[in-house]
């Protein structure tokens, strides 16, 4: 795990929203998505809005950990990064592109999920309607 203290597990973020991006620092479409992830980061993260980067290489180059700090550094990324090397994060969500977001809500459940650029307007509109529920 990088930007945190320590590894963050969805069980233990029951109550709150979580937008977990599947990336790798050297795609470009990933690269174009990361300023609205951080935006919504800055913006919805003190209304329980946690934010994770799923990070797993597509090259070796980027299984490399000083090369993804690097990359963390260049590209102004402020919130967790789990490192995904083993590639075990990525199989459990069945995932195959890089960058895939999904949203799931405070009971767990991923209620949302967009593959590649775009969709801001509509991803944003769904951070807002998943904070917006109540929670038990």
């Amino acid at each position: 795990w990088l930007n945190t203290d320590q590894p963050l597990r969805l069980a233990d973020l029951r109550g709150k929203v979580v937008l977990l991006e599947m990336w790798t620092f050297d795609c470009i479409n990933c690269q174009h998505v990361i300023p609205s992830i951080r935006a919504w980061y800055q913006t919805y993260g003190d209304q329980g809005l946690v934010v994770i980067g799923n990070h797993y290489p597509e090259f070796s180059y980027e299984a490399d950990l000083n090369n993804l700090k690097t990359a963390l550094v260049e590209q102004d990324i402020p919130y967790p990064i789990a490192v995904d090397n083993d590639r075990q994060t990525w199989d459990a969500y069945g995932n195959r592109y890089w960058p895939t977001l999904y949203l799931i809500d405070k009971q767990g459940n991923i209620r949302y999920a967009h593959i590649g650029e775009g969709a801001y307007e509509e991803t944003e509109a769904a951070i807002q309607t998943l904070l917006s529920e109540t929670y038990p």
